[in-house]
């Protein structure tokens, strides 16, 4: 419902990465990042060309995955330093998801292990710092009303809920919750609940609330109603509530807040 072509996330990616180094380079590189006042802008600088360069390799080298044999790239010292790397960097993810098949097998630390949750994860990892950067330098633009509705998606699929994994037990709290993203009148209906298992892989206990998106008719019990922009800026912790209107039961509201009351990079 609220997915986008393989060509437009590769699009978006493009041009949030365009935006966000643009912005970075005119930043002081000692401004505190609001979201994460522990980074600054030359650190949220030197984050996305990490990240880039991580995702990129994943693509190039698929279908491998990382191993011990991986090491990170290494800092450069200074800001022209960090802006070539992160050119570098940008450059080699975006053409090596170009010449991908986004149906062909690569390794991802999700459930999903396409190239294609690389397109779409990273096209959001891209908006998201793009937005970190401008609220750094205080010129804060719109975010794609498409993209972020999927991005508020995401969130409800992969990154804070999701399928629960086979050994583990998801157990339906009741009260249903939708999310209302007004301006392109999608509804994302999601079940809270509880969610108890132990990660065989690593020995992660991943015991605690969690969400599970579901395709219903069945009324929802609390509305969250706002913009896509402000519901997947809010959800990602850059923005407050205050354009967002809730409505129904309480007690679904604060098990959905539970679901969602975590930090994200």
């Amino acid at each position: 419902m609220t997915r986008l072509d393989f060509v437009t996330y590769l699009s978006h990616l493009r041009a949030d990465s365009r935006r966000f180094r643009d912005v970075v380079a005119d930043c002081d590189p000692a401004a505190p990042v609001p979201a994460c006042p522990d980074r600054n802008a030359a650190d949220l600088l030197w984050h996305l060309a990490e990240v880039q360069a991580f995702w990129g390799r994943v693509i190039a080298e698929r279908p491998a995955g990382p191993n011990e044999t991986w090491q990170p790239p290494s800092r450069p010292p200074d800001v022209p330093g960090l802006l070539a790397r992160f050119d570098e960097c940008s450059e080699r993810l975006t053409d090596s998801l170009e010449e991908a098949a986004p149906s062909g097998t690569a390794w991802s630390w999700a459930p999903e292990q396409t190239v294609g949750f690389t397109f779409r994860r990273q096209a959001h990892e891209a908006l998201i710092h793009r937005l970190d950067a401008e609220q750094t330098a205080g010129c804060t633009t719109p975010l794609d009303p498409d993209l972020a509705a999927d991005g508020v998606a995401e969130l409800m699929e992969v990154m804070y809920g999701g399928t629960p994994p086979t050994w583990s037990r998801f157990t339906p709290e009741g009260g249903l919750v939708a999310l209302h993203l007004v301006d392109v009148d999608v509804r994302i209906k999601v079940q809270p609940g509880h969610l108890d298992g132990v990660d065989p892989a690593d020995g992660t206990d991943v015991t605690g609330p969690h969400l599970v998106r579901v395709e219903t008719t069945e009324d929802a019990d609390t509305t969250i109603a706002g913009t896509a922009g402000d519901l997947d800026t809010w959800l990602w912790r850059r923005g407050d509530d205050r354009r967002i209107r809730v409505t129904g039961d309480p007690a679904a509201r604060a098990r959905f807040r539970a679901a969602v009351d975590q930090p994200l990079d």
